[in-house]
């Protein structure tokens, strides 16, 4: 007997389950019935003396299949809990078989079954926490009376994946299997029949929950971190099962689990799981024809971004040549890479020797001649449209035919620079974010004569690096640094109002923002905003309203943190940023000369005016095709910009709110604030006809 995704055979008297629900045989509705059908035939079965759950393809089981959520095949009997309550019952040993990993929903099943063999290189783990979850299928009450509390909690509350050997340290697993597993995993369970003694049950073992601080691990949890609430409520469902039997504990998880499974958090990190997985994926009109590989890398700037994005790439093991026009300035750099990985090893998490392999494999260089052999060379000099043409006219005459050549810039015409060159169609936009060896997203840019086989081709580079890429066109700013621009303007429409920069980042960060608007412009730097600002200015309409703060700030010679002065101003080696009485006066003189009475400004208002104006400029890049999905949006902002994820990005969120909403409150602040706040035209189509996501798509 089989099903569609649970397969049942008879080995040497061992009925072998074996799931198979590509890609990670997930726990649906589909393997719960297979699961519950097959045991309970191998249970009447008089020749079969044992069951082995195993996976097919690459692993054992990823976890419950997560598109099944807030459906009604998730609650569509029987239950994982079910499936669970048949083993326990069951007077024939079932062994689960891992390889690969065992996750989630995936190592919830292995637990409650009485014995567990693992592979050497699989791995087990309880990631629930990464979604805003707890494990809902038995995962805190079995685990710790396997493991021990404090174990159990430690795996949990990270949701990171813990080896075989170490599971089998724990008590965790049974046997680690060397050699072919299957083969392994029947010789198992021929040596527990043989034995013929009983069979282990979770419930019946004692649990020892002294010396665990509860209310200490509940403190511990970061109050900012996206997965606060499902961590503190992972800390609630384990302290019940050191007070409650295991039926009534595994019903007080469940109940938790729910709770978390309805509320938004949850609801906001999963659509980010699934946003960060779709995010790499290209449309078939982008499929190549080609495969160019990137093997060797040569990045242009040894500064903070070209350091940085050097080493993103030694991280991965790829070989990087970085070039400078003088040994000063390299030295300089190189210097900076070596005190960026001693803070690394000095924390315990880099080896010595790692560091220096690292190091080895970034080749200072002086001369463009050094670039002739790289694939793919990535320009990270000043941000201005002259200085990078003639970069890339270097480039061109330098790198061999078929090497990709890439800006990091985050502004500036891809199309412009890519004409600079006798070869458009290799040019490409790689915007990394700062720092660029930690930060995960990179903007890819895709010009318009790029050739599918190099955007590929950088799409995966990116991933190979660890990044997540999104791809998107050019356009002034593209996504990020776009919508960015209506974000910052609301803000200083704000000051100028009656708001202070404090009132106005303590309520960005309220929200959940990683940093307030105007902290973050210290941190990045005033100045390069502000060039911006003067190269558009001829194209600005005069009839909007524009307000004159950051410039008037700048004009002061205040750059940010780089000058110890912008917004706020800076302590000597200190990034504390300390209200200044000298830009309150700038604030209030520029409001008198636009006729401004400043009054009290609520901090809601703050936070509206701010978030909708993402929101806004993000539904005209989507329907300009400029992004290639929604969730595409939220990913460049929760990873590059510090939106909270537990909000689950600014189209998620409008979402949330209800496009209805959305435009309502827009129309609301057009009517209060003039023509910055028309309607994006997709977003009034869209609620016109009665659509309540982003994704519908509303083509121009």
């Amino acid at each position: 007997m089989s099903s569609s995704t649970v397969h049942y055979t008879e080995q040497q008297r061992v009925a072998v389950l074996t799931l198979d629900n590509p890609p990670v045989n997930g726990i649906g509705n589909t393997v719960r019935q297979g699961l519950y059908a097959g045991i309970e035939r191998a249970m009447a079965d008089t020749d079969i003396d044992a069951v082995l759950l195993i996976g097919a393809g690459r692993q054992f089981c990823g976890g419950a299949d997560i598109r099944q959520f807030n459906t009604p095949a998730a609650t569509q009997k029987p239950l994982t809990r079910d499936v669970l309550t048949l083993i326990a019952r069951s007077t024939k040993p079932v062994i689960a078989a891992i390889h690969g990993v065992a996750l989630g929903g995936g190592l919830e099943l292995a637990l409650g079954c009485h014995y567990r063999v693992a592979s050497a290189d699989a791995k087990l783990g309880l990631p629930e926490v990464n979604l805003g979850l707890i494990p809902g299928g038995g995962g805190t009450q079995r685990l710790p009376r396997l493991v021990g509390v404090n174990a159990a909690l430690d795996i949990i509350l990270s949701g990171a994946p813990i080896k075989a050997p170490r599971a089998h340290e724990l008590g965790l697993v049974n046997a680690v299997i060397m050699g072919e597993l299957l083969a392994g995993a029947r010789a198992f369970a021929r040596r527990v029949v043989a034995e013929g003694a009983a069979l282990p049950l979770v419930a019946q073992r004692a649990l020892e929950p002294a010396g665990v601080d509860f209310a200490e691990r509940r403190r511990a949890v970061p109050a900012r971190a996206r997965n606060a609430t499902a961590q503190r409520a992972a800390v609630d469902a384990v302290q019940a099962s050191t007070q409650l039997a295991l039926e009534d504990g595994l019903t007080r998880e469940r109940a938790l689990f729910d709770e978390l499974v309805a509320g938004p958090e949850s609801k906001a990190l999963r659509h980010l799981f699934f946003a960060e997985r779709e995010a790499p994926k290209l449309s078939e009109t982008l499929a190549p024809t080609e495969l160019r590989v990137v093997r060797k890398v040569a990045v242009l700037g040894a500064g903070t971004m070209g350091g940085g994005i050097a080493m993103a790439f030694a991280n991965a093991g790829i070989p990087v040549v970085l070039l400078e026009r003088e040994q000063a300035a390299i030295d300089r750099g190189l210097d900076l890479v070596r005190r960026n990985y001693g803070v690394t090893v000095a924390k315990g998490k880099l080896s010595e020797a790692a560091m220096a392999g690292r190091m080895a494999l970034i080749e200072p260089a002086l001369d463009f001649a050094a670039l002739h052999d790289v694939d793919l060379v990535i320009e990270a000099v000043f941000e201005d449209m002259a200085v990078k043409k003639e970069v890339f006219e270097q480039l061109d005459a330098h790198c061999k035919p078929g090497a990709i050549l890439a800006t990091n810039t985050s502004r500036l015409s891809i199309d412009e620079i890519a004409r600079s060159t006798s070869r458009p169609q290799d040019v490409i936009g790689l915007h990394f974010f700062s720092p660029a060896n930690v930060m995960r997203l990179l903007e890819v840019v895709r010009g318009e004569g790029t050739l599918p086989a190099v955007i590929a081709a950088c799409m995966k580079m990116a991933q190979d690096i660890g990044k997540i890429p999104v791809l998107v066109r050019v356009c002034e700013g593209f996504v990020g640094n776009r919508m960015l621009t209506g974000y910052w303007r609301e803000a200083g429409f704000l000051l100028e109002e009656g708001a202070s920069p404090q009132q106005v980042d303590r309520a960005m960060t309220g929200f959940g923002m990683a940093m307030g608007p105007l902290a973050m412009a210290d941190l990045a730097g005033m100045d390069i905003n502000w060039a911006t600002r003067k190269r558009l200015a001829p194209t600005r309409p005069a009839h909007l309203r524009y307000s004159k703060v950051a410039d008037r700030i700048c004009e002061a010679g205040r750059y940010g943190q780089k000058t110890s002065a912008g917004y706020y101003r800076y302590e000597a080696g200190s990034r504390t940023p300390i209200p200044d009485p000298l830009v309150d006066m700038i604030i209030e003189s520029c409001a008198a000369e636009a006729g401004i009475v400043r009054h009290t400004v609520r901090d809601e208002d703050i936070v509206e005016r701010c978030v909708l104006a993402l929101v806004n400029e993000g539904v005209r890049i989507l329907d300009e095709g400029v992004a290639q999905r929604a969730s595409d949006i939220d990913v460049v902002y929760v990873h590059g910009y510090g939106f909270p994820a537990s909000r689950g990005g600014p189209m998620f969120w409008a979402e949330t709110l209800g496009l209805a909403q959305t435009l309502e409150r827009i129309r609301a602040l057009q009517a209060t604030h003039g023509a910055h706040w028309t309607p994006a035209p997709g977003l009034v189509e869209r609620v016109e006809r009665g659509l309540q996501r982003f994704d519908a798509r509303v083509h121009r």
